[in-house]
């Protein structure tokens, strides 16, 4: 299949979640700059071996727009977001970024509180006498 075209207002979308962030990105043609919420950021290694994997790198322009969790679960998210948006933009990325693992969702979360312990799993300390 070919590549879709991009012209200046065309962008490709894809939304990333990971944990309790939710990034949503496009992904434009461009000189390779990348922003997090409005901001001009450094490309980080994780998206930088993504873009490397597909040939893409210092092509196109990213924007995301990342809420919720941390900055792991931020950038894990922005990460699969932007691995979403490259299939868009091309379908023969899918088998290249499936076997990379950059199309999986990881579906841990924290285990919720329970009742009677401490946290998720830790009973209180337990006294004989």
């Amino acid at each position: 299949m070919a590549i879709n075209k991009i012209t200046k207002n065309n962008f490709f979308a894809g939304v990333g979640r990971r944990k309790t962030a939710v990034a949503q990105t496009r992904v434009v043609s461009g000189t390779g700059k990348y922003s997090v919420n409005f901001k001009e950021k450094e490309l980080p290694g994780k998206i930088a071996a993504m873009l490397e994997l597909v040939d893409r790198k210092g092509k196109l322009d990213i924007s995301v727009v990342a809420r919720g969790g941390g900055i792991t679960g931020q950038l894990d998210s922005a990460v699969m977001g932007i691995a979403r948006a490259l299939v868009e933009l091309n379908p023969d990325f899918r088998s290249t970024l499936r076997k990379g693992g950059y199309l999986t969702r990881d579906a841990r979360k924290v285990e919720r509180k329970k009742p009677g312990l401490k946290k998720a799993r830790k009973s209180p300390q337990w006294a004989k006498r």
